[in-house]
């Protein structure tokens, strides 16, 4: 195919199964920013900011296993939070703090990944 290209991804999705609980843990706890042009598609959720990017909460009946996945989430499937490159040691310190579970990227590079409180695994990437 051409005459076009895929340059940036929209948003993912996640399903979790209270939005309010999941937002203390993207809002409060990561920082995301909440955009509040939602509309009511429904069943509740929320969209969160990361920079051009989003993540969309769905809170609806989870159709994949929440048991048995990797210890770390470098090994299953992921949603990168690619925009903290200048805070990753402070987001670290509020996982730390919080009494997060977290592994750093096997690979050697400053990442790390923690699952939501649905089992979501999220990498956090520094430089």
């Amino acid at each position: 195919m051409s005459g076009f290209s895929v340059t940036a991804l929209h948003h993912a999705s996640l399903v979790v199964s209270d939005t309010e609980v999941s937002l203390k843990f993207y809002r409060d706890l990561l920082g995301l920013e909440v955009d509040d042009g939602r509309p009511d598609l429904g069943h509740p959720g929320a969209w969160l900011n990361i920079g051009a990017s989003q993540i969309h909460l769905l809170e609806l009946p989870n159709p994949d296993p929440v048991e048995g996945r990797p210890e770390h989430g470098g090994r299953d499937q992921h949603v990168p939070q690619p925009d903290i490159q200048k805070a990753f040691d402070a987001v670290i310190e509020r996982l730390e703090a919080s009494g997060m579970e977290y592994t750093r990227s096997r690979s050697g590079r400053k990442a790390a990944f923690c699952r939501d409180p649905d089992g979501n695994a999220i990498e956090l990437i520094g430089r």
